[in-house]
């Protein structure tokens, strides 16, 4: 999840999702997801977009590379990508 500029909200939250095998991206899986955050999480927890993804930026000690999902949905400078997993 990363936080994205919002005029009203200040930040809105968009999720990056990897599905298992069998599940097919669609509409309907988004709100399931959304409706499980919001029963798990809270209201103030759930994101305003969802994206499934194939893969996620990882440095080769396997953490997620946050600001680099961020600077990709902003149009910003990746910067040093040197620890990123192959």
């Amino acid at each position: 999840m990363i936080g994205k500029p919002n005029d009203i909200k200040g930040e809105s939250i968009k999720a990056f999702v990897i599905l298992k095998e069998g599940y097919k991206p669609s509409d309907e899986l988004k709100e399931r997801i959304k409706d499980t955050v919001r029963e798990v999480l809270g209201p103030i927890a759930v994101p305003d977009e969802i994206e499934f993804v194939d893969k996620l930026p990882k440095t080769r000690s396997g953490k997620i590379m946050m600001r680099l999902l961020k600077a990709r949905e902003l149009g910003l400078e990746i910067g040093d990508t040197s620890t990123l997993e192959e």
